[in-house]
């Protein structure tokens, strides 16, 4: 799968790996943000803003707005809504048009994966999200940089900023230069994603236990059962998750904890 490097904006003013260029404006952007590191995300994006009092305000958290509001115009949940939407048309989008090969059934489990807060978290890591995003002092604290929803929900921000910015051809353009690599490994793998050893490494960090999983109940013939399980961790029933076998319900109320727990902003 290619991308169409023909709607990207390709950023020839920063010479590509030298990013030399100045972007009007940005300079005098406060703290933290400044001309450099705007510079840097931008370039990391493949995206140059034309109005970049949207990046500011994709990269303002509730906590800095409300602490500094002289210092931005919002806060980025509006521009998170958007981009929630957004991405969600783009990958469908792709999925459908490059892969003539994929069952609706396994596009849409894989449409559901690659929008997770997982895969969004992993993204934002992969281009320092976090460096860039405008705390109040309180969540700044108490490590809200790596948080792992926060910089979720700032790549939504992002995506839903440059989609005002811009249309809707170039923002998938942009998500498919982030996404493209992510893509190409999920469809090569059956399995893309392993809820259950994810929600296990982080029951050990936070808790320090392993996630228990109890049958709640099993309904059916025995040859058309359908088992209901649910997950416990550090000794609190946390989720619930249904299927047609044991696997599939407990990796489902996997799925459902680790939603539940990136809510939370962990």
């Amino acid at each position: 799968m290619t991308s169409d490097s023909s709607t990207l904006n390709p950023l020839p003013e920063l010479q590509c790996l030298g990013l030399s260029a100045q972007l009007p404006g940005l300079c005098e952007t406060a703290e933290p943000s400044s001309c450099a590191t705007l510079e840097t995300l931008q370039g990391q994006l493949h995206y140059i803003f034309k109005d970049r009092e949207l990046l500011l305000e994709a990269l303002t958290h509730r906590s800095y707005f409300h602490e500094s509001p002289s210092k931005s115009r919002a806060y980025n949940e509006r521009f998170e809504f958007l981009g929630d939407a957004v991405l969600g048309m783009a990958i469908t989008d792709i999925l459908f048009r490059e892969n003539a090969s994929l069952s609706e059934s396994e596009m849409s489990k894989l449409k559901s994966y690659l929008v997770s807060r997982e895969i969004l978290a992993q993204l934002a890591s992969d281009i320092n999200i976090g460096r860039y995003i405008r705390l109040g002092k309180g969540e700044e604290s108490t490590g809200g940089r790596k948080k792992s929803s926060l910089i979720a929900n700032t790549l939504e921000a992002i995506i839903g900023a440059i989609f005002i910015d811009s249309d809707y051809p170039v923002v998938k353009s942009v998500i498919m230069y982030l996404y493209e690599a992510t893509i190409n490994k999920a469809i090569n793998q059956h399995y893309p994603y392993d809820y259950k050893t994810t929600l296990q490494e982080l029951s050990q960090t936070l808790f320090a236990t392993l996630p228990e999983y109890r049958l709640v109940s099993e309904m059916g013939d025995d040859h058309n059962k359908t088992f209901v399980y649910e997950v416990c961790l550090n000794g609190q029933a946390l989720a619930t998750g249904i299927g047609k076998s044991k696997k599939a319900a407990q990796i489902n109320a996997a799925s459902t904890a680790l939603q539940i727990l990136y809510k939370k902003e962990i």
